[in-house]
């Protein structure tokens, strides 16, 4: 069984962004101060049940994913981690810029970009391998719980390899904003969440940070621990 806690590396806006407190109060939920936050009144308009839309990633936090949730490897600790993020975030390198959009992806709608950024994908891998070290051994289990039947044989290679089936090539960068949702209700949902993104007036993102993620136990959700500016 998948151990506690789980920490994870993801894309987080930065605090003073007007992207993170448009993802908070869609999701109801703040990460970087783990506060509730009050549903807007046009979400609940177009869908009165949206923290039941919004449920499953409220528990993680309005976020990019560059490393998946792990528990720490036999050894490994939390300060250890913090200090291998500062490492990261201090080597230069190429600052990916994005040109954000709202869109559907797999049957939810997420913050995407607009077309693929190869600075984005070159980090992420960096983050696959860099932090590797500190996750441990996928168990049978958390195999099994991936579906490996339904995976591509590189998402299953992929799995084995990184205990994440979607890393490099299938990696897609993505800031969820509802759960799976047919697609008679999409329709309505991604048009209030579009209008909403735009009265932000984000041309462009910069992916300049990694933030670290934690989760204390099965029912509690992703919190920010620690941030860090990226170096160029």
């Amino acid at each position: 069984m998948t151990g506690f806690p789980r920490y994870s590396i993801y894309f987080a806006a930065g605090r003073n962004s007007p992207l993170s407190p448009f993802g908070a109060e869609l999701l109801g939920y703040e990460a970087y101060g783990g506060d509730e936050v009050s549903l807007p009144r046009e979400a609940l308009q177009v869908a009165p049940d949206w923290r039941e839309v919004t449920a499953d990633p409220r528990k993680y936090g309005f976020h990019g994913t560059l490393k998946a949730p792990m528990a720490l490897a036999p050894g490994k600790t939390e300060a250890g981690l913090m200090t291998a993020c500062a490492t990261f975030a201090q080597t230069p390198r190429p600052i990916p810029t994005i040109r954000p959009v709202v869109d559907a992806i797999s049957g939810f709608i997420a913050v995407i970009p607009a077309e693929p950024v190869d600075t984005l994908q070159q980090l992420a891998a960096d983050c696959v391998r860099e932090f590797d070290s500190f996750r441990p051994a996928l168990t049978a289990e958390d195999r099994a719980r991936r579906k490996p039947e339904k995976l591509s044989e590189r998402q299953r290679d992929y799995l084995d390899r990184w205990g994440y089936p979607y890393v490099m090539e299938e990696f897609r960068f993505h800031m969820t904003l509802t759960g799976r949702l047919d697609a008679e209700r999409r329709g309505p949902i991604l048009a209030m969440l579009r209008e909403r993104f735009a009265t932000l007036g984000i041309e462009t993102l910069d992916i300049d940070r990694i933030a670290l993620f934690k989760q204390d136990d099965a029912k509690a959700r992703f919190r920010i621990i620690g941030e860090w500016v990226l170096v160029r």
